[in-house]
């Protein structure tokens, strides 16, 4: 059953086409993601399917009685969701439906229906909706997006922007209507957020559209993509993993078709010129008819590449930063200790994610990096010859000018044609670089940053959400820039694909502190499932480096929590490319190992060895099934496990390496 139908649709704004025949349908229960660069119309068609807007051709059919919510970046102005006295009132305003049932029940209870058929009715009615869990329900979406109980009584008119739109969300995730539509719902969210809505959209049984830059997100909630490029409506199988692979394949067969085509109009026109030249009209004529079939060829249009390649900044250092018994915070109006941190260390080459909940200090510990905070106490020692490239330091100083050449132009030395030349590689070309700054949309504005940072000397980069803005095909480029060569890099980020990819290890940042995680984001979620926490893992370092100094924002784990640490880095471990047997007991173990030590160690890890080799041969194998390559999904499926397996087998070769090194002191 068609929830909703999309006949031709076409949208313009001024004289700008946003929209152009645009076919499609919402089944119940489908679950869709919507792709495409920025300002592409995919905001634009979520308001025409929810109805605000209305196109201006074509027609966009809803069924009768359909429940529909839209989620927009102006949700948080709601007045009902600020009239409310507090956000548990807020939420439940999306629950009318049960909130009226439950007034009905008590009014027939008082009036002495409540063996009436009326009464019974409303009662079965209130069942069905789980009426008798709505205040449990509406108290958990609240704690999942970020609101612990002590504020649950806040009104919502004294929230920020970011936390009213997470407000809003809770109230239409209660809501439960028959199509949700959700634009951007992680803008705001933390990881562990971004996990609870997950969660909360696959238990729904309605359907939803959602419009999101979140690779991780899209792959986890829906099971179809629609891309709007160009004016038009792309329909893929599959979620967003499964897009990416047939929007490759198709990138793919265009630009050999593309290049066909150029070589059959070259030898085409070629071969009329022969004629002509020998006065064979007729064959002449005959090749002319052929050129004239030829469609002219027409290649992928260019997308995002972001080069960010510093200059003239040399290599980083071996050691590239250390921070060592420091707090960072604020010292202006009054002191604020954010985050203290023991010890951490950047290498040269290393990739490191700082993570941590909304508010916990990362961002304040990357400006104490980068120089632009002094730490309140302990030292921030960076590397002789280090260079840092610091995204929002670019961000506060680098977009002054009238236009957008001006802006390159007044932050780095260079000249008109180059910056021209440079800026068309961040997809400004043409009449772009003479746009004005101030009207930059959010993405266009985060794409003019990255190509100033990518022109200032530096040898080292901090980036605070540099995927913020970004639309999917200018992340894939970041991630891929990022990924190339020796980068040195600490990155803040909520994108958890570009936190997979690219980065190798952690720094997470709660609780007060800042602690080391030796392995990359999937690791850390298994851990923290485990019962890893920061003050566990700081503790453990303090015991490990026999350190005497006493905590700055949080009391020392006991002996169970040290305890917890090891298990915690133990079960960090098991996940992706890391069931290393022995690996993190042996990393924290000083000491030369018995020789009984030396043999189990060595046995479990030849277990591992055996082990992943025989996986990563069978899964070979599959790729080689006519029936795997032929499925999308199960392509994606098979080559993720696949690179998994293989970091896992890197892993246990290290392991075992580092194992006869010991063996053999």
């Amino acid at each position: 059953m068609s929830l909703v139908t999309i006949k031709g649709a076409r949208r313009e704004i001024g004289a700008r086409v946003i929209l152009e025949g645009v076919a499609a349908s919402i089944a119940a229960g489908e679950r869709i993601g919507l792709v495409g660069p920025n300002g592409a119309g995919k905001t634009t068609l979520l308001r025409l399917i929810a109805g605000q807007d209305e196109p201006d051709a074509g027609r966009v059919e809803a069924a009768r009685g359909l429940r529909i919510d839209l989620l927009t970046q102006e949700s948080a102005q709601d007045p009902a969701l600020l009239a409310a006295s507090s956000l548990t009132d807020a939420v439940r305003g999306g629950a009318a439906d049960v909130v009226a049932l439950a007034d009905e029940l008590r009014r027939l209870e008082i009036d002495g229906e409540a063996g009436s058929p009326a009464y019974a009715a409303a009662r079965n009615r209130f069942d069905a909706l789980d009426g008798y869990a709505l205040e449990d329900r509406i108290a958990a979406a609240l704690r999942g997006l970020g609101f612990p109980p002590s504020r649950h009584s806040e009104p919502p008119r004294m929230l920020s922007g970011g936390e009213q739109t997470r407000v809003a969300l809770a109230r239409l995730v209660i809501a439960d209507p028959d199509l949700l539509l959700l634009d951007e719902p992680t803008n705001h969210l933390d990881i562990e957020a971004m996990e609870w809505l997950e969660g909360a959209l696959r238990a729904r049984r309605g359907a939803l559209v959602v419009s999101s830059h979140d690779r991780t997100f899209l792959d986890a909630v829906v099971g179809r993509v629609w891309e709007i490029r160009e004016h038009h409506l792309t329909r893929f199988r599959g979620n967003y993993s499964a897009y990416h692979l047939q929007r490759s394949a198709s990138d793919g067969d265009a630009s050999r078709d593309a290049e066909r085509r150029s070589k059959e109009i070259a030898r085409e026109r070629e071969l009329i010129q022969t004629y002509r030249s020998h006065r064979k009209y007729a064959k002449m004529h005959e090749h002319e008819r052929r050129l004239a079939a030829i469609e002219p060829p027409e290649r992928p249009k260019q997308r995002a590449d972001l080069a960010l390649s510093a200059i003239g900044a040399g290599r980083a250092p071996a050691e590239a930063i250390r921070i060592r018994d420091a707090v960072v915070g604020y010292v202006e109006p009054k002191e604020k200790r954010i985050a203290s941190a023991r010890r951490l260390v950047l290498g040269r080459g290393d990739r490191i994610g700082i993570v941590g909940p909304n508010g916990a200090g990362k961002s304040t510990l990357l400006k104490s990096i980068a120089g632009l905070l002094q730490p309140i106490e302990g030292e921030i020692i960076h590397g002789q010859g280090a260079i840092t490239g610091y995204l929002a330091q670019v961000r506060a100083a680098g977009l002054q000018g009238a236009t957008v050449l001006d802006a390159l132009c007044a932050a780095v030395p260079i000249d008109p044609p180059a910056a021209r030349a440079h800026l068309a590689r961040f997809l400004f070309r043409g009449d772009d670089v003479a746009k004005e700054v101030r009207v930059l949309s959010g993405g266009e504005r985060s794409r003019l940053e990255l190509a100033i940072l990518g022109l200032l000397p530096a040898n080292i980069l901090l980036l605070d959400e540099p995927t913020n803005h970004l639309d999917v095909d200018a992340c894939e480029s970041l991630e891929r820039f990022l990924l190339e060569g020796e980068r040195t890099l600490l990155l803040v980020s909520h994108d958890r694909r570009l936190l997979e990819r690219v980065c190798t290890k952690l720094w997470v940042v709660g609780d007060g502190l800042a602690v080391p995680f030796d392995g990359g984001w999937k690791e850390w979620r298994r851990a923290v499932g485990d019962g890893w926490t920061a003050q566990a893992a700081d503790a453990a370092e303090t015991v490990r480096i026999g350190g005497h100094r006493g905590p700055s924002n949080a009391t020392l784990a006991s002996g169970a929590a040290v305890a917890a640490a090891s298990t915690g880095a133990r079960s960090a471990a098991k996940g992706r490319g890391a069931s290393v047997a022995g690996r993190s007991v042996a990393a924290d173990r000083p000491g030369k190992l018995s020789k009984e030590q030396v043999r189990r160690r060595r046995a479990a890890i030849e277990g591992d060895l055996e082990r992943h080799g025989l996986r990563k041969s069978q899964l070979e194998l599959e790729l080689l099934d006519p029936r795997v390559a032929s499925s999308y999904t199960d392509l994606a499926r098979v080559s993720a496990e696949l690179a998994d397996v293989t970091a896992a087998l890197g892993l246990a070769e290290e392991a075992w390496l580092e194992l006869e090194g010991e063996a053999t002191k």
